[in-house]
């Protein structure tokens, strides 16, 4: 049934509809719903590093970080410079403070790429559901569609039959010519 379906709706035959094909023909087959909340699907394969990437780099980008961390940064400064005039542990030139943004853009700037690489495989995801949906609906189209046409050219027909009937009970009443 599948491919005589799949060869009516999609004009393609049973052995050329990939598997997102197929399973679209058979939900549409079965009134069954493809689509889902893609997010959720997607989250639910997802590792506890997965998550974890996601979270750093979310708060990494924010700008509530980057106040923060710019705090951070004036606050070292002064108390190392204004402070703590005498045996302060990271005078200027901050050696140390230099070793901990170093070690921080170290650790943070692979996990943002992890992240950003998890995001494009987010947006492959959503793109195949997206397009799993948009297919089942242009197949339900397309269904309606030929029911729409045979049921005109059901109507058609029986019009066709009562005009002929009609003529013919036109030409009883008429009499011979």
């Amino acid at each position: 049934m599948t491919g005589s379906l799949g060869q009516r709706l999609l004009g393609k035959p049973a052995e050329e509809l990939n598997a997102v094909e197929k399973r679209v023909l058979r939900h549409a087959r079965e009134r069954r719903v493809v689509s889902s909340d893609a997010n959720e699907d997607f989250l639910s394969n997802a590792s506890f590093g997965d998550r974890l990437a996601d979270s750093i780099a979310r708060i990494g980008g924010s700008w509530a970080f980057i106040i923060a961390f710019l705090v951070f940064l004036l606050a070292w400064v002064a108390i190392n410079t204004l402070i703590l005039t005498r045996g302060a542990p990271d005078p200027f030139p901050f050696i140390f403070l230099n070793l901990l943004l170093s070690m921080l853009a170290a650790i943070q700037a692979p996990i943002i790429m992890m992240s950003q690489n998890r995001q494009a495989e987010r947006d492959r995801f959503m793109a195949a559901k997206d397009y799993e949906v948009n297919l089942k609906a242009e197949i339900e189209v397309l269904a309606l569609d030929s029911k729409i046409d045979l049921q005109v050219l059901q109507e058609l027909r029986a019009a066709r039959e009562e005009i002929a009937a009609l003529r013919s009970a036109v030409d009883a009443l008429a009499g011979p010519r």
